[in-house]
């Protein structure tokens, strides 16, 4: 079971070199320039939270608000590299490629910056949530394997019984369990995950009855009335848009 990878694929990824004035990523350094800490604020920029000597200022773009488990994370997610040689050694290939400024620098920093971002989020995972939320949901092994199995088959007729099931819970555990760990009910959350995907999809021009279709909505006006009621727009509005653009 991969907890992060469909997250990472439907939500687009960019992390590039910035001054620190707008940077929310900011790579911390002892005075003989070892990596420290990893500081990402998903909200906003650093806003003076960066004490320390700075190796290296990034702007991490990850498809904003529309990212649940962007939107999960803390103000301040702070990963602490002492005793990771490895993610040191990521961070000094990035900051490398970074002052070399060699062709293609960007690219890799960008890539570098998806492994990065990977690990952050990973000890994001294990170390768990205080508050209700994706996050919290993802660090529990019973309820993550549900919302995986949600995020990887929006588009199944899933029942509460059928995801109980997956996280080996009985049902009226698994949705107390899940309330309280995320915050809503497993059929709140799955039909945002659908409108979240089906809003990407319309973005990119396809048929409001293919996406209603593809998401398990019974008509493409059912879709429609959720749709609007969840971003004030009608779907076709967004493919109208585009085509136009």
């Amino acid at each position: 079971m991969d907890r992060l990878t469909t997250l990472v694929e439907r939500f687009h990824l960019s992390v590039q070199i910035a001054p620190l004035g707008g940077a929310n990523l900011i790579i911390l350094k002892a005075p003989d320039g070892t990596p420290l800490r990893v500081l990402f604020f998903p909200r906003d920029g650093h806003q003076g939270g960066a004490a320390g000597d700075v190796l290296l200022a990034a702007r991490v773009d990850w498809a904003g608000p529309g990212n649940p488990l962007l939107a999960a994370l803390p103000e301040v997610v702070d990963f602490n590299l002492t005793d990771d040689a490895e993610t040191q050694g990521l961070v000094r290939l990035m900051y490398r490629e970074a002052r070399a400024n060699r062709c293609g620098a960007q690219s890799v920093v960008n890539r570098l910056g998806d492994v990065l971002m990977v690990r952050l989020l990973r000890d994001q995972i294990e170390r768990g949530a205080t508050e209700p939320g994706l996050l919290a949901g993802l660090a529990d092994p019973r309820l993550s394997r549900a919302i995986v199995a949600m995020h990887d088959h929006p588009g199944r007729l899933w029942s509460n019984a059928d995801l109980a099931q997956e996280a080996g819970l009985s049902l009226s555990r698994f949705c107390e369990l899940f309330a309280q760990q995320v915050g809503e009910t497993p059929m709140g959350y799955l039909r945002r995950w659908r409108l979240i995907l089906a809003r990407q999809d319309m973005l990119r021009g396809d048929r409001v009855d293919a996406v209603a279709r593809r998401y398990a909505y019974g008509s493409p006006e059912g879709f429609s009335r959720a749709f609007r009621r969840a971003y004030g727009i009608a779907p076709t509005a967004l493919r109208t848009g585009r085509e136009a653009a």
